[in-house]
């Protein structure tokens, strides 16, 4: 165990993640029931992690972006604030509940809503990840399609020359996603809890 102790900058990093966090959530809430598309934005560089026992969705399309931090972020490293993502975007989408973390050194911030009964629902569904596993079920897929022709989510295509691909219908069973942003049009998240807890999703 460290010795050494929390210092005054920490906390103040400590203090903004947090409210970040809370913020970002307080956004999902606010936007339940509305039907405002998200802005792009600046990502803050911190991977969160979203799990779901299964994702069913009408409308997908697949493809690679570069995600940029706002200026001067202390989580840019040695990446010039910018990071490789795979955005995926589902125009109509279902999840039989969702869990989402982030790890705050030494603790979590933990998000869970839905259930398999009770499901969590999205509109325009977007997110940005670097790593995805599932267990994946297709309908209609188009692969190696150029990004900036898919039209299968209105409003989400990629650059021209881009690898793309794009499906009628995706299940997704056994979900885990490393992410660094959302967005949706709506985002439904019934029974919706937040807590701090020692472990992640």
């Amino acid at each position: 165990m460290s010795s050494t102790p929390f210092g005054r900058t920490r906390w103040r990093r400590f203090a903004a993640v947090m409210l970040g966090g809370l913020a970002a959530t307080t956004g999902l809430v606010l936007l339940t029931g509305q039907g405002v598309l998200a802005a792009s934005f600046s990502i803050s560089g911190m991977p969160f992690t979203v799990t779901s026992p299964k994702l069913h969705g009408y409308g997908f399309a697949q493809y690679a972006e570069l995600d940029q931090m706002a200026p001067g972020s202390p989580n840019e490293g040695d990446t010039g604030g910018q990071v490789v993502v795979i955005v995926s975007a589902i125009r109509d989408a279902e999840l039989d509940g969702l869990c989402q973390s982030i790890e705050l050194g030494g603790i979590n911030l933990k998000i869970t809503a839905g259930s398999a009964t009770n499901k969590v629902k999205a509109d325009t569904l977007v997110v940005d990840s670097d790593v995805i596993t599932a267990n994946a079920d297709f309908k209609t897929i188009d692969i190696g399609q150029d990004a900036s022709t898919l039209d299968r989510v209105p409003g989400r295509k990629g650059a021209i020359g881009v690898f793309g691909q794009q499906a009628e219908e995706v299940t997704l069973t056994n979900l885990r996603q490393n992410n660094y942003a959302t967005t949706a049009a709506r985002f439904y998240l019934p029974n919706l809890r937040m807590a701090f807890t020692s472990d992640g999703c």
